[in-house]
């Protein structure tokens, strides 16, 4: 396998390795770098490195080999795409519901992957064959807004913004039932659900990951619906999913997480949408929003849901 090689030369003592070789490679977060040092692609004066934690004395050679993208397991699909907008950095685009992101098991084709693969003339590497330019998710049967990286300078920098909450991604969902409070913030621990793999759960401290969704009420159907506007401050699987289903208000039509017997059928699955991304763009440092509008199917319950309430939706 052919490799990027790099070589460094300490200037004083003292540094761990994986922080030594992230100040000496911006393009890789410490997580690769960590990942590299474990599988023998740093050489310390010569010898392969064994851990992350080593100390760097000055003078001394850090090798660096950087194994060169393999062929994408991934393959470009002529799959129609709403991109918009897109410049040598980055991509924004506005996921159709049904599309899952990036392959997984069982799963190879018709992804978002495979459709960036042949509309894009790059993507990151960072996210390794499977997910390359994949910064962020939304579930399969979400819609809405991501942000893709055209190369590892800007994954970098997205997922940085990401981690620090200066990304902000507003979402809109119809929630079964009456949310009392008009705006809150939910604040628990998500892990995977013990019996149910595939599944998200709330689960007691220190046995999960915290997850923080802000929220504010849009709009009440009687007693029935209540349309909400989701900040997330944290970015775990299935969070806003979860979260509502936790407070005792699931998303509508929400196949995994919903009532059994829900009031309102919906075939495709749940009304969420990722409806606003704000970031800066990792090279010129400007400050960008997007928005997508609610698509079609869910638009269409709620002009019914408006008709029958007689309220009014403003989003």
């Amino acid at each position: 396998m052919s490799t990027d090689k790099r070589l460094f030369i300490a200037e004083e003592n003292g540094k761990r390795l994986d922080v030594f070789l992230s100040e000496q490679t911006e393009e890789f977060t410490r997580s690769r770098i960590k990942k590299l040092i474990e599988e023998g692609c740093v050489k310390v004066g010569g010898a392969v490195a064994k851990k992350c934690g080593d100390v760097v004395k000055a003078g001394v050679e850090v090798t660096l080999e950087v194994p060169m993208p393999v062929e994408m397991d991934a393959k470009p699909e002529n799959i129609p795409l709403d991109i918009l907008y897109q410049d040598e950095d980055l991509a924004v685009i506005n996921k159709p519901k049904g599309m899952t992101v990036h392959a997984g098991s069982g799963n190879t084709e018709g992804t978002l992957v495979n459709a960036l693969l042949f509309a894009l003339d790059s993507l990151s590497g960072i996210g390794g064959v499977l997910r390359p330019g994949i910064v962020h998710r939304i579930d399969k049967d979400t819609t809405g807004l991501l942000v893709v990286a055209k190369n590892d300078f800007s994954h970098v920098s997205l997922a940085k913004q990401i981690a620090e909450k200066t990304c902000r991604r507003i979402y809109y969902a119809l929630l079964e039932g009456n949310v009392k409070e008009d705006s809150g913030r939910i604040v628990t621990e998500i892990a995977r659900h013990k019996t149910e793999r595939k599944q998200m759960a709330v689960v007691r401290d220190g046995e999960g990951k915290i997850a923080v969704t802000d929220y504010e009420v849009v709009c009440r159907f009687g007693g029935d619906f209540t349309l909400c506007k989701f900040a997330l401050q944290t970015g775990r699987t299935h969070q806003i999913r979860v979260h509502a289903k936790h407070v005792g208000h699931p998303v509508v039509g929400d196949p995994v997480y919903g009532f059994k017997r829900q009031k309102l059928h919906v075939e495709d699955g749940q009304l969420l949408h990722a409806h606003t991304l704000s970031f800066t763009h990792p090279r010129t440092g400007e400050s960008m929003t997007f928005t997508a509008p609610l698509p079609a199917g869910f638009e269409e319950i709620l002009q019914k849901l408006k008709k029958k309430y007689a309220v009014e939706v403003t989003i």
